[in-house]
């Protein structure tokens, strides 16, 4: 027995269950209703602090319309806001916009027909701006259309004011800290996009390319030449030194020679360094400024000199002499022409190797010296490796590539971009010393190239003149402050301390994000928030996969499989979609599939006909009766167990779980069995363990579909949002598990009997005897299957097992027995096989157990029919 369920009866709105379900008028419906009446509307200054559940949410790139991947992960996310907005009282669930950077210049130029360097910064800004609200505007319609549970009075853009104060405020704070440092060093740049960029804005592309082998004549040494070998022979005209490893037999007379650069005629020094890779090549390597990071590592460890060959267009310079103005790809075959017609070229190998490339543009990425701001990293890898470990992953496997991630730095994170949208450097220099001048916190957000600086003289040296700082943040400074951008995080004039303004949401109980940005947005994340709180930002990082096409390909316009949400948002309910994206574990990769889809159909439909079902057998609020019949109990204690693990997987973020063991109990155990004893039931607690399991079932659905769940709950039950209602918890109600299954294993076998034997459901059966566990549990079965007489077994029927067949494993048998197979077959089909110790004897051959399988029938001697369950034994008279 237990206390009451929970009722919202009081205000209820019976307006019945009638005809089909109807998505395409329920959907939009809801939707719309949801924004007037601000259902998910975030209400934590009423809440308990310590039960607000929020979400850093991410704020996609405004580049381009909804695609799968965004259906996906906002709709995980949903699972997620919507389940603890029941279970904890309140959720905070945001909506960003990432407006500003690399993206959002070149959807503007694209959009336009321009290019940004035609125009004054603050020009082409503003147009940025009016692109990208346009797109905005797109956006939250179609996310509005996935009915996700966003509290759209609670978004923000990553280039509005509020949170430019905030990204120059995170620089500023950094500074004071001794963590960010301007440097004139090399840094990796797109040539395409003519910008520094960061170590995690590259990826490897495979390209088609030579190892050539180059000829280099010595000007003084002991040979007349050395063979170095190269996939980059338009970097000759950089070239600064050449280097041996000290321990290399080959070239150990060699360090201390100098060599001519062929073509070009400059000399060069070789050295030794322990960086060569004897295994490659020659043994010789050359250095050029620069090809690669060793490349680095040896101008900075050797002090060499820079010879800059090529310019931030990819274009080569002067110090290429006659090739000056190629690009590297037209160079590289110019140069190898001339090396070949003077005789340098010793040999020429196709190759295909993966080189790095710029992941906005997949432009092949150089390196060039220039100026530029970073933020420290490398001196505290272990550090950030902890913070990671503090957070809970989901699935536990992806915190291995964050782990990977840090563990392979190789820079510091540069932030400074040379472009024209992006949030302005709060910093001026002295025009004299070079002194840096920040901007004072009270008066950001600034943009040095239209504001003064604070002050009228450099504090160094007196000099009244100020250059201010042209370059912008890279967009992921600022995307890596979202969770101080939500919280309310700020400088306190008054306190002269950092505060939030709403403390109750950080830490952020989760962070959920695609797999292929762990090293991009949670990483950065990770970083800034812990220096400038102390604290990891978050107790648990949600991680997604990628959808893929249905033959499990990743989708790609030019392979021509990419599935267009608006063309499955035409096809399919909101709510089917929504069950076809918890078909998945978290984290992984998983196909688009129609039939998944059309499942969800299916059990909309099955929902809405067994609540018109529950409607017409019970009334709106039944009284808890004194004393429940054994199938009544037995259904309220099983949805007890199903209560406590959907909210286990809930917990857990097993959406996959949890949706199809919620669907496995509601469309076999409680429709296909329950529902049908029901029909015929005169118990007087029937009614109310309807109603009970009904109201428990749309609660445990409302994550997953939440619009047909409130179309039948505002319908049947209240006229507030069941989206507001509390999640059910176990309500100590007891049964017979056991015996409740084995009955309805026997009702089932008994449906499948009269289906195989043609006969209607409601035809009676005379006699009915059943050998198993159903003590209780007779009344049901014998009502709801019309069994005239019910007979209890207390013995066994006597079965037998008949061996009809001997499936072979042909796998082993085939490369095992050869010829011999043949003889096997024939002696199985005329019977001529005997088992024993397991072992199947045939045709003077012995197989063992694993070589074969056999196929066997139950029979039954005694009068009537018989049917087998797990757990009965059934027989028809």
């Amino acid at each position: 027995m237990s206390t009451q369920e929970p009722e919202d009866d009081h205000d209820r709105a019976d307006r019945g269950i009638e005809g089909s379900y109807d998505p395409e008028a329920v959907e939009p419906k809801w939707q719309q209703r949801w924004l007037d009446e601000e259902t998910y509307a975030y209400r934590g200054e009423q809440a308990d602090p310590n039960t607000v559940y929020s979400i850093d949410t991410p704020p996609p790139t405004v580049s381009g319309s909804l695609h799968m991947g965004h259906l996906y992960g906002h709709t995980l996310q949903d699972f997620a806001a919507r389940y603890h907005r029941m279970a904890d009282g309140e959720a905070f669930f945001p909506f960003g916009y990432d407006d500003n950077g690399i993206a959002s210049e070149r959807l503007t130029e694209r959009e336009l027909g321009i290019r940004h360097g035609d125009y004054e910064r603050r020009e082409f800004q503003e147009l940025c701006r009016e692109v990208c609200r346009e797109y905005e505007a797109d956006f939250t319609e179609e996310m509005r259309s996935l009915g996700v549970s966003v509290d759209w009075s609670n978004t923000y853009k990553t280039i509005e004011p509020r949170v430019q104060r905030l990204s120059q405020l995170s620089f500023i704070d950094l500074y004071e800290q001794g963590r960010e440092y301007r440097e004139r060093a090399p840094a990796i740049w797109c040539p395409d996009c003519k910008t520094a960029i960061s170590q995690v804005e590259t990826e490897d592309a495979e390209r088609d390319t030579e190892f050539v082998d180059i000829r280099f004549d010595l000007a003084e040494g002991p040979r007349e030449s050395v063979t170095i070998s190269t996939t980059r022979p338009e970097l000759l005209p950089a070239c600064v030194a050449m280097f041996v490893h000290p321990d290399d037999e080959r070239t150990d007379d060699l360090p201390g020679s100098t060599a001519r650069v062929p073509l070009f005629g400059h000399e060069v020094p070789v050295y030794e360094d322990e960086r060569v890779d004897m295994e490659k090549g020659t043994g010789v390597v050359m250095c050029c400024t620069f090809g690669d990071q060793t490349d680095i590592e040896w101008y900075q460890a050797h002090d060499l000199p820079l010879r800059v060959a090529i310019d931030e267009s990819g274009t080569l310079t002067d110090e290429a002499g006659d090739y000056a103005g190629l690009s590297t790809h037209e160079a590289r075959e110019a140069i190898v022409a001339d090396l070949a017609e003077a005789g340098h070229v010793e040999a020429r190998e196709p190759l295909s190797h993966d080189v790095q490339v710029h992941e906005r543009c997949e432009t092949d990425i150089e390196f060039r010296v220039t100026e530029q701001w970073y933020v420290e990293l490398l001196d505290k890898t272990d550090e950030y490796l902890a913070a990671g470990r503090e957070m809970d992953w989901y699935p536990e496997k992806m915190f291995t590539r964050y782990e990977h991630w840090v563990e392979g730095l190789e820079w510091d994170w540069c932030i400074s971009r040379q472009r024209d949208s992006g949030i302005p450097f709060p910093v001026w220099y002295c025009g004299d010393c070079g002194e840096t001048v920040l901007a004072e916190k009270a008066d950001l957000p600034v943009d040095p190239l239209s504001d003064d600086p604070p002050i009228a003289t450099c504090p160094t040296c007196g000099h009244d003149e100020f250059e201010p700082e042209e370059d912008v943040f890279d967009t992921w400074a600022t995307s890596s402050i979202t969770p101080l951008i939500n919280a309310g995080w700020d400088w306190d004039e008054s306190t002269g301390e950092y505060t939030f303004d709403r403390p109750e949401l950080y830490q952020f109980d989760l962070r959920p994000q695609g797999h292929d940005i762990i090293s991009f947005w949670l990483f950065h994340t990770v970083v800034k928030c812990y220096e400038h709180t102390g604290e990891v930002p978050f107790d648990s990082v949600l991680i997604n996969g990628h959808v893929l096409d249905e033959n499990r390909e990743k989708m790609s316009k030019s392979k021509g499989n990419v599935v267009e949400p608006s063309a499955v948002m035409d096809e399919y309910p909101i709510d089917a979609l929504r069950y076809w994206a918890a078909s998945s574990s978290v984290g992984d990769d998983f196909p688009f599939k129609h039939n998944a889809m059309k499942q969800g159909e299916k059990l909309l439909q099955k929902l809405w006909n067994a609540s018109k079902l529950v409607d017409s057998l019970a009334p709106a609020s039944p009284t808890e009766p004194d004393e429940f019949a054994a199938i009544d109990e037995w259904l309220l204690a099983r949805l007890d167990d199903l209560t406590q693990q959907v909210t286990d997987h809930f917990e857990a973020y097993e959406f996959a779980k949890a949706r199809d063991e919620l669907r496995a109990f509601f469309w076999h155990t409680f429709c296909d069995d329950y529902l049908e004893i029901a029909k015929q039931s005169d118990a007087t607690s029937t009614p109310y363990a309807l109603r009970v399991a009904h109201k428990r079932f749309l609660r445990l659905f409302a994550p997953f579909l939440p619009h047909i769940t409130e179309e039948i709950h505002r319908r049947l039950y209240s006229d507030d949002s069941i989206h507001r209602t509390d999640w059910p918890t176990p309500a100590g109600y007891e049964a017979d598990r056991a015996a409740g299954e084995t009955a309805l294993e026997v009702v089932g076998a008994l449906r499948g009997y009269k289906t195989d034997n043609g006969l209607a459901l409601n035809e009676p059966l005379e006699e009915v005897a059943v050998y198993g566990d159903i003590d209780g549990f007779e009344d049901a079965i014998a009502g709801a299957m019309h069994v005239e007489r019910l007979e209890r077994l207390e013995e066994a029927p006597v079965l037998s097992t008949e061996v009809t067949g001997v499936d072979l494993d042909y796998a082993t048998v085939g490369p095992k027995y050869g010829e011999a197979v043949g003889d096997i077959e024939a002696a199985i089909a005329a019977g001529e096989f005997a088992v024993s110790d397991g072992r199947l004897h045939v045709a003077n051959e012995v197989l063992e157990p694993e070589e074969f399988e056999l196929e066997e029938t139950r029979t039954y001697a005694g009068e009537g029919d018989f049917v087998e369950t797990d757990n009965a034994v059934v027989i028809v008279r």
